[in-house]
């Protein structure tokens, strides 16, 4: 049985502008208040701090406690993140006894997980007890701190002007034992009247799943997704701090991009891939199979109605939707002479870069020549190489670093989308080192040369989407 609410997701970025937020989406009257629910993830960086940097690596206090070398560096880094989250505190609350009630629920929560990590370091001093078998652990604990803070923060500031809102906490501080992450769920809502209170739910969950493991950081948007689905939502949303548009307006201009109106789950898939999620795969498969449409607004334009994501909406006519891509990709080229025939070079290659956890963006292969297009470190890739050379002495590796710019769509078939992106690129001066066009006409992959890259988005986002729609200016300044 559906109801009339709505499970919602505010991301990090848009989480640090919170009194902002108290002007947007929580700007509402009386009833139309409740029926909503907030699922909330950590402050922007917070996480970066708690566990490593997304984007650098940089160890946080997860990566120098998971280090041999990291002695008590992760106990001095674990007090600046307290500082931190202090400092994020003091700048919500100008009222001292506000600020002291958040800042007395965070220190809790710290001293309490340092607590757990000393005893857990002189435990491991013995050879019988092994650091390696409760790293799990400790990621999830130090993950679970950023968003146990903005849930509990965005509850306390909404009571200070009037919402009855409650802060969910799924994080498992001090529950006796892991539930499955559906029956957490529900037991947290039994007691819960959405239509005269306002949930602020943890964007982490701690249950038997371990969602860390599989998700890693992707967790939120699958507790939103199973929020949804359990408590029967109408709809999920997920606000960002920019519209999903046909391109980075940064990069290609703000007259020039349109947002997108409606789109599927497949594009989203497409997204994914690249590295530009509008919602974590897996999240989005929960929600298409309970029928449940996603919305994607901009959380600083309220009155936008965003991007409608569902299963079924087929598009009115063929062409590309958004032009987006990756830099730093490795294209991993294999060459055998010997390889014609024979069996085995595919599912050796495969089993390397599952077993050093590299990311398979896309592959061409010919008669003697595999090549994986692939998101990871260099590290990592190294690794593969050294091993394909001990499995397969008679073939020849070549790594080279490129960037993939992609062409989506719902439909691409009937558009001449290849004969057309060529001429763009052709027009621009560019030529690609590769090219993936597959039968299945949902995306056009474009290899280029990392300095080609933003060119290239801006050629392929003029030649396949501004000539065939009339762009709608994007706010991106939110």
């Amino acid at each position: 049985m559906q109801h009339p609410h709505t499970v919602e997701k505010i991301g990090g970025t848009s989480m640090s502008r919170s009194h902002e937020l108290l002007d947007t989406i929580f700007k509402r009257k009386d009833s139309e208040l409740y029926n909503r629910v907030f699922v909330v993830s950590a402050y922007a960086g917070m996480t970066d701090l708690l566990l490593e940097h997304k984007k650098s690596g940089e160890a946080g206090v997860y990566g120098l406690f998971a280090s041999a070398e990291g002695g008590s560096q992760w106990n001095e880094a674990l007090s600046a993140v307290a500082s931190t989250m202090e400092q994020k505190n003091a700048d919500i609350f100008p009222d001292a006894a506000r600020r002291e009630e958040a800042d007395r629920f965070i220190r809790e929560r710290i001293e309490g997980v340092r607590s757990c990590l000393v005893d857990l370091s002189r435990l491991c001093s013995f050879g019988h007890f092994q650091l390696e078998s409760h790293l799990l652990t400790v990621r999830e604990m130090l993950s679970s701190l950023g968003e146990a803070q903005s849930a509990f923060n965005t509850a306390l500031l909404l009571n200070q002007h009037g919402v009855n809102a409650r802060f969910v906490d799924l994080t498992g501080w001090r529950q006796d034992g892991a539930l499955p992450l559906d029956e957490h769920i529900a037991n947290q809502f039994k007691q819960i009247d959405l239509s005269r209170e306002l949930p602020i739910v943890t964007g982490y969950a701690q249950c038997t799943e371990q969602l860390i493991k599989t998700y890693d950081r992707g967790y939120s948007e699958v507790t939103l997704s199973r929020v949804a689905v359990v408590t029967g939502a109408s709809e999920a949303i997920i606000h960002k701090e920019f519209h999903l548009s046909s391109a980075d307006p940064r990069l290609v201009g703000t007259d020039k991009v349109r947002v997108i109106g409606e789109t599927n789950y497949d594009v989203a898939d497409q997204l994914s891939n690249m590295g530009m999620e509008a919602i974590h795969p897996r999240a989005a498969k929960s929600l298409r199979q309970a029928g449940i449409p996603l919305r994607v607004t901009n959380a600083f334009e309220p009155d936008h109605p965003g991007t409608v994501i569902m299963s079924d909406l087929a598009p009115t006519r063929p062409g590309a939707e958004i032009v987006t891509g990756l830099k730093g990709v490795f294209a991993l080229e294999f060459y055998d002479q010997d390889m014609v025939g024979v069996k085995g070079y595919d599912a050796g290659i495969l089993a390397a870069l599952t077993r050093h956890k590299v990311s398979i963006l896309s592959k061409t292969s010919n008669a003697n020549t595999i090549t994986h297009y692939l998101k990871g470190s260099m590290k990592a890739i190294k690794r593969v190489e050294t091993e394909l050379a001990a499995s397969f002495p008679t073939a020849t590796t070549t790594l080279r670093k490129l960037a993939v710019v992609s062409a989506i769509g719902r439909d691409l078939s009937g558009a001449r989308i290849l004969a057309r992106a060529i001429e763009a690129l052709d027009e621009a001066g560019i030529e690609p080192v590769g090219i993936t066009d597959m039968v299945r006409k949902v995306d056009l992959q474009v290899m280029v040369e990392e300095d080609d890259f933003e060119r290239a988005v801006i050629a392929l986002h003029r030649g396949l989407v501004e000539k065939n729609n009339k762009p709608v200016p994007v706010n991106c300044a939110a």
